[in-house]
């Protein structure tokens, strides 16, 4: 176990988590998802199992990984597992006769259980938990919202350079290629999700994927792409104009614009998720287009670009200033296209900080 730690956030959060399991009266928690591996400890590898109680930490690993989490985990005692992991976590709980342990249930395949309960060997009462450790993850500390924004800053730029090469005859996938090679240039570790550039009447899928076809004059194209900096990672959705815009795309677009930027606004802490989302939804059904709107409008996001929270119809959680949003409602019409305008915002006292400063008045491309 390392005694001390360049970044000390690990000691930090595992202290909270060791604080929500008090709270819940869990006597310990097996984490299996990778992610909230990797926020609670810093180990990044592909496979392993940690074990905290109020005691102690232990991360289970592969040979593959001894190495790496020697070098990169904190705050746990690492155990090198040569014959399987989770047979291996539960024949440690069976020998330190441990009798109550939690376990993220959703993280969990049923054959994975299946071997944690053989090695415990029946004694062990095994309590599913759900989201304990991706609420501690909600909410952002400095560092972290430190690489967001970063992230946020690569995002913006990307866009605006890769914006004069938006022209007729251009592939979708050229353009995505270009933005995810400018991301890697400007030092992004990536992308943070599959990029998409969407055009023309593919404009209507929300979750366009990429394709060959070429822009072509008077048409929209959604642009939606975010880097990873440090781990953390942007959101942004910007929607563009190959052309002059007849009014009723004007009037589309600045419908968009306005709820986007109606539901920023919202987003203070206090506030349920919600409430932001119907901020949105009751501006666009001002103007009619309600039921263009299919989608929720926004989520969490942070080591995974869909984290909690999340603003959706009828979300109870109330923001908390740290967390960190996306805020993204859009309009779409089958064989005709869509809008789309997303941020990444952080939740904040003193009103929300746009991560994701792209401007929205410059969507005309001629």
């Amino acid at each position: 176990m390392k005694s001390d730690s360049p970044f000390n956030a690990q000691a930090k959060r595992q202290n909270f988590l060791r604080e929500a399991l008090e709270e819940r009266r869990l006597p310990s928690l097996l984490v299996t998802n990778l992610t909230n591996i990797a926020y609670l400890t810093g180990f990044r590898g592909s496979a392993g199992v940690a074990l905290f109680n109020p005691r102690e930490g232990v991360l289970w690993v592969d040979p593959r990984y001894s190495l790496q989490a020697q070098q990169e985990a904190w705050g746990v005692e690492v155990i090198e597992e040569r014959k399987g992991l989770h047979k291996a976590v539960g024949a440690w709980l069976k020998s330190n006769k441990v009798r109550q342990v939690g376990y993220e249930e959703v993280h969990l395949t049923c054959a994975e259980f299946s071997r944690l309960r053989e090695g415990a060997g029946g004694r062990v009462k095994f309590l599913p938990v759900t989201g304990l450790v991706e609420q501690l993850r909600a909410v952002k500390d400095e560092e972290e919202v430190a690489r967001i924004r970063g992230a946020g800053r690569i995002t913006v730029e990307v866009f605006e350079k890769v914006l004069g090469s938006v022209k007729p005859g251009v592939a979708e996938s050229e353009l995505v290629a270009e933005i995810e090679y400018q991301m890697r240039k400007k030092g992004a570790e990536g992308a943070a999700f599959e990029t998409i550039v969407a055009s023309g009447a593919r404009a209507a899928l929300p979750h366009a994927r990429v394709s060959r076809k070429l822009l072509r004059e008077n048409e929209l194209v959604i642009f939606d792409l975010g880097a990873i900096l440090g781990t953390y990672a942007a959101d942004m959705s910007r929607t563009v104009y190959v052309g002059q815009p007849p009014r009723r795309v004007r009037s589309l677009y600045n419908a968009v614009v306005e709820a986007q930027e109606k539901a920023v606004k919202a987003a203070l802490p206090g506030v349920r998720a919600g409430d932001v989302d119907a901020v949105a939804r009751r501006s666009l059904a001002g103007r009619g287009l309600a039921r263009l709107f299919t989608h929720s409008t926004g989520h969490g996001v942070g080591l995974q670009i869909h984290e909690m929270p999340r603003l959706g119809r009828g979300e109870k959680d109330r923001l908390q200033s740290g967390h960190v949003v996306t805020v993204e409602p859009g309009v779409y019409l089958q064989g005709w296209g869509g809008i789309r305008v997303e941020d990444t915002i952080l939740v904040a006292p003193d009103g929300p900080e746009v991560l994701t400063p792209a401007p929205k008045d410059k969507w005309i491309v001629e």
